[in-house]
């Protein structure tokens, strides 16, 4: 069920007429149709220096005039969108015409859209996340669910997105990624992100494979602290490059760095976002990554543990990176890139580098030819019929059954419900014709859910003794690992409206389960699922 792509069709084509130059008349100023392949570095050239320094920073924005300041008084090459700026399709696609009108040059419009546990448009059509994709082992789902989420932020003026995640989870105590991975298999991690940047990037907004050089086995946050991953070089390029290396290969537009020491890589103890080593050495020179390079967020702890703020930016130019993701204070950033360039800190080759890279991203998703976006189309894209169907058909081909003892499904049995989502878990299951009791003692098998409960799951399924146990993880698959005494387990990746009722139609036997481990769980490896004869 793959939407129509991007708005409109093309869009290189759709929109208003391409905005002028940025500074004064000269190459930079030829109208998109007479523009040779070599235009931008004349572009580049009539640039004032403040104006090449805006171009790599992407702040955030309390209100629709802080962000128009911005863009004339900073020269922003983008902004990112967060829920307080998005209230309804039609008035973000409103906002994003309004600040696109602002610019001189073109904006690339971000927005932090994983689904899952990471969505930031609150009226966006929800999916699963990406370890409920990876249970499908089918990376047609990623591209249907990557196309539909890519197809409604350009229908309100959003041109990137920073997904999909490139993470390879193989730490179930890993506090920032878990169930935002596809899973613990770098070469399926791989195919599913192809799947995922081929869908966004053909909805004509640009994806960014995250978080370089890899942040799927830590224990720390790097929002609230630096973490430190102990790969070797040779674990590295065996685990965590692979999907970066696919990435590249599928023609990821950006890449995101990780605020991750990783000493294997680089024994200078900076975090990746500020090390040319990793940036420049590994990711432009070792992949060969000729795309945009974005740092993750910079008011993240782990961009700031060891610089101060005026320092943070400079380095990670210096590292490599072209697009700096929400510094501290936009005006002590900017004006400290401008200060470093003035002094030779920063070469002004490496600054026209960085900012051809914007430019380039930026003509590759047609935004010289065009950025305005219909509002009132916005809100019929948006929450489609044919999207909600997509959204359906992921998250039932995502539900995973690892342990059937004889006791699923539960069509024609009396059956307890506890635990997270418990009430429109029971109503669903209702409607696929199991009976529901609010008594223990009645039932003929208990449904419990968990939701990221750990080793508490035991405890819990201990408290329904006397009756056959299904426990059904609707978050981390891990919560499984201590569910050793239930007759039955299953596993969504994701608490969604869907994802419960996929869980329903499974549980009640009208839905026979596909879905396969994406990572190691409930004493199974990853690949395993079962399904009824």
């Amino acid at each position: 069920m793959l939407p129509l792509a991007s708005c409109g069709g093309d869009p290189a084509k759709a929109g208003s007429s391409a905005k002028p130059s940025a500074s004064k008349p000269g190459k930079a100023s030829a109208a998109p149709g007479t523009r040779k392949a070599d235009w931008i570095p004349g572009y580049v050239a009539d640039m004032s220096l403040p104006e090449k320094v805006g171009q790599l920073f992407v702040p955030t924005f309390s209100s629709e005039s802080a962000a128009k300041e911005a863009i004339k008084k900073y020269h922003v090459g983008g902004l990112i969108y967060f829920p307080g700026n998005m209230h309804s399709p039609k008035q973000t696609a409103e906002q994003s015409n309004a600040l696109q009108k602002t610019s001189k040059v073109p904006l690339l419009l971000g927005v932090d859209e994983e689904q899952g546990i990471v969505s930031r448009a609150p009226f966006i059509t929800s999916f699963p996340g990406n370890m409920a994709l990876g249970a499908t082992h089918d990376p047609a789902q990623a591209r249907a669910a990557a196309q539909v989420t890519g197809t409604e932020l350009r229908a309100v003026g959003i041109n990137q997105n920073y997904a999909p995640v490139a993470d390879v989870n193989v730490n179930p105590h890993n506090p920032v990624i878990g169930v935002r991975s596809f899973g613990s298999d770098p070469a399926q991690v791989s195919t599913m992100l192809g799947g995922a940047i081929a869908g966004y990037q053909a909805a004509g907004v640009a994806a960014t494979a995250k978080h370089f050089p890899g942040h799927g086995d830590t224990g720390t946050d790097s929002h609230t602290g630096l973490p430190v991953i102990k790969h070797s070089r040779t674990t590295w390029e065996r685990l965590d490059a692979p999907p970066f290396k696919a990435a590249i290969a599928d023609g990821v537009d950006s890449i995101m760095s990780a605020h991750i020491v990783v000493p294997g890589l680089d024994k200078s103890g900076d975090p990746s976002t500020l090390s040319p080593t990793v940036l420049t050495g590994l990711l432009r020179g070792t992949l060969g990554f000729q795309g945009v390079i974005i740092t993750d967020s910079l008011e993240m702890a782990g961009a700031r543990r060891k610089y101060p703020d005026t320092v943070v930016p400079v380095r990670a130019v210096n590292a490599g990176a072209d697009q700096l993701l929400m510094p501290p204070s936009l005006s002590r950033a900017h004006a400290a890139v401008v200060k470093a360039v003035h002094s030779g800190k920063i070469s002004e080759k490496r600054l026209d580098d960085a900012v051809a890279r914007v430019l380039r991203l930026k003509e590759k998703r047609g935004l010289f030819s065009g950025t305005h976006v219909d509002p009132a189309r916005a809100d019929k894209v948006v929450g489609s019929a044919g999207n909600k169907a997509t959204v359906r058909q992921v998250a039932e081909h995502a539900v995973t059954l690892v342990r059937n003892e004889g006791v699923l499904p539960l069509a024609k049995k009396t059956v307890y419900v506890s635990g997270p989502k418990s009430a429109p878990l029971a109503a669903a299951l209702r409607e696929h014709g199991v009976h529901t009791t609010a008594s223990l003692h009645s039932a003929d098998a208990a449904v419990l859910t968990t939701l990221n409960a750990g080793s508490a799951t035991a405890a819990r399924v201990k408290a329904l003794k006397g009756k056959p146990v299904v426990v059904a993880a609707l978050g981390r698959p891990y919560d499984l690992n201590s569910a050793d005494q239930a007759k039955g387990a299953l596993a969504t990746y994701s608490s969604s409206s869907a994802s419960v009722a996929a869980l329903a139609k499974a549980l009640s036997g009208d839905l026979k389960p596909t879905g396969k481990l994406p990572v190691p769980a409930g004493g199974k490896p990853a690949g395993h699922g079962l399904t009824y004869g």
